[in-house]
Formats: C-alpha cells, structure tokens, sequence
C-alpha cells in the first residue's frame, strides 16, 4: 500500500503539514503527561481507524517505557483496571470529542467536569487541543491512506 499522495513533494502541501505538525510539538512541550497524551492519541486514532497514527503511538508509549498491558487496554478502556482516574476523565473527555457528531450538545458537562477534576487549565487546554490536532492528522492520513508498520520511535522528533 502507498499513500494517494507524496506530501512532502508538493511544496506547499509540504510547507502546510510542517507548520500543522509544529503545533503537534507544542503540544508535546505542555504540561499534560507524556503517557496521558499518547494514550489519548492512540484512543482517537483507534476511534477514526487511523493505521499509522495507531503505530505511531503505539510504539512511541512503548519506547517511553509504556506496558503492553495498559496499551492494548486503551481500546476497552471502561473495564480495565489499568488506568488512573485521571487518565480515565482524558480517555472519556477524548471519546466524546472524538465523537462530538455522534451526539448533540457537543461534549457533555459532567465528562467536562471530570476532567476538570484532574487538569489544570494549563493541561485542559493542551488536552483539547491534542485531541483536535489528533482528529485532524486521522483525518489526513485516512484520506491520504498512509501506510502504517513502518514508523521508527522519534521519526518526526
């Protein structure tokens, strides 16, 4: 399989996903947990089926030192014991953002209000705007159909 396009050959697709991806660093140099936002970002790109974002984050929770267990737990994230409380509001607060179609009113207060519990403005903010940073690269790279089993932890570091 081979993507519909070569991004990076197009100078100004190339020069749009540069700049996209940097807000995707800043996010990352937030006070939001490392393992809060890669499970979050493995969640939503299990929700949007979303390959190479799976493998993505998959194997870079790995290499931050992530346990099997808990990854392959994201997806049933409800019954699993695995998870803190915090991380729990983020995966829930993710879902319904996620989601935010499937459901009128948009994200509900009390999924807000647990996450609320847990966050900080500072990391709330940072949340949001992983989870819609995350929607968007799904969305990319489902149209574009990027191949996944190839990324290497630290590729776009």
């Amino acid at each position: 399989m081979s993507a519909r396009l070569d991004v990076f050959a197009i100078p100004s697709a190339s020069k749009l996903i540069k700049q996209f991806y940097s807000l995707g660093r800043l996010v990352v140099e937030s006070p939001l947990p490392a393992a809060t936002r890669e499970l979050v970002s493995l969640r939503t790109s299990q929700i949007n089926g979303c390959a190479v974002c799976v493998d993505m984050h998959t194997k870079e929770a790995t290499a931050a030192g992530e346990s099997s267990v808990r990854l392959h737990l994201v997806a049933a994230w409800r019954e699993a014991t695995v998870f803190t409380e915090a991380e729990r509001a983020a995966l829930e607060l993710a879902e319904q953002g996620t989601r935010i179609a499937d459901g009128a009113g948009g994200v509900p207060d009390a999924v807000w209000r647990r996450a609320a519990e847990h966050y900080d403005e500072e990391q709330l903010m940072a949340l949001v705007t992983l989870i819609a940073f995350m929607n968007t690269a799904n969305r990319l790279n489902v149209m574009l159909e990027q191949p996944a089993g190839d990324y290497k932890p630290g590729q776009f570091a």
